[in-house]
């Protein structure tokens, strides 16, 4: 099981579990605009800490076009493992939209 925490809030979700469902499923307030398909960016997060090392080629491509990378993570497209410290960057109640997106899939599209 990984540990994640959230503005000093701790919860677990199964190692390997996509990150922003295991936000979305604990009730914390992150955008999903597309999906989690690494097209909108508006799942972003950084790491206090446990950041993984390695991306996923589509998020890498996606923060690299965007001219993103190193500034934040896409948390539809990072798997949990180990104790990551999180901060989410968007939130619905900061843009006044109608919802978050369409929940994404359980499993990260090829």
């Amino acid at each position: 099981m990984a540990t994640i925490i959230v503005n000093g809030k701790s919860f677990t979700a199964p190692d390997g579990k996509r990150l922003i469902l295991a936000l979305v499923d604990e009730g914390i307030d992150i955008l999903h605009r597309c999906g989690g398909n690494a097209r909108c960016t508006t799942c972003r997060v950084t790491f206090n800490s446990g950041e993984p090392q390695s991306y996923h080629p589509r998020e890498q491509a996606k923060l690299e076009s965007s001219g993103n990378l190193g500034k934040f993570r896409l948390s539809c497209h990072i798997l949990c493992e180990g104790t990551m410290d999180v901060n989410v960057l968007q939130s619905l109640a900061s843009t006044g939209l109608p919802d978050p997106g369409p929940l994404p899939a359980a499993e990260i599209p090829v």
